[in-house]
C-alpha cells in the first residue's frame, strides 16, 4: 500500500514534470521564432543603413565637385553654417499698410 501510494506520487510527479517540459519546449521555440523576427530586422536595418550611408557619402561627392568646378568658374560663394542659426518664419505675402 505504501508501495502503491508513493509509485502513484512518484507517477504524478513525473507527469507533471513532462508537461512543465513541454510548456517550457513551447516557450522556448516562441522565443526562437522571436530572435530570428529580430534578427532579420535588424539585418534590414543595416542594410538600409549601409544603402542611406552610401547615399550621404555620394551626394557629398557631389556637393564637393559641384564647389569645385563653381570655384573654377570663379563664381563667389557663400557658405551658411544651418546649424547655426534658428528658423525664423517669414512673411512672404503683400506688405500691408494699416
Amino acid at each position: 500500500m505504501i508501495r502503491e501510494r508513493l509509485c502513484r506520487e512518484y507517477l504524478e510527479e513525473i507527469d507533471r514534470l513532462e508537461r512543465s517540459l513541454r510548456e517550457l519546449e513551447e516557450e522556448l521555440i516562441e522565443l526562437r521564432m522571436q530572435l530570428n523576427l529580430k534578427v532579420d530586422e535588424a539585418n534590414r536595418l543595416a542594410i538600409e543603413n549601409a544603402s542611406l550611408r552610401h547615399r550621404v557619402e555620394m551626394m557629398e561627392r557631389r556637393e564637393k565637385r559641384l564647389v569645385e568646378f563653381l570655384r573654377k568658374l570663379k563664381i563667389p560663394l557663400i557658405y551658411i553654417d544651418e546649424e547655426r542659426f534658428e528658423d525664423v518664419d517669414v512673411d512672404l505675402g503683400p506688405d500691408s499698410k494699416d
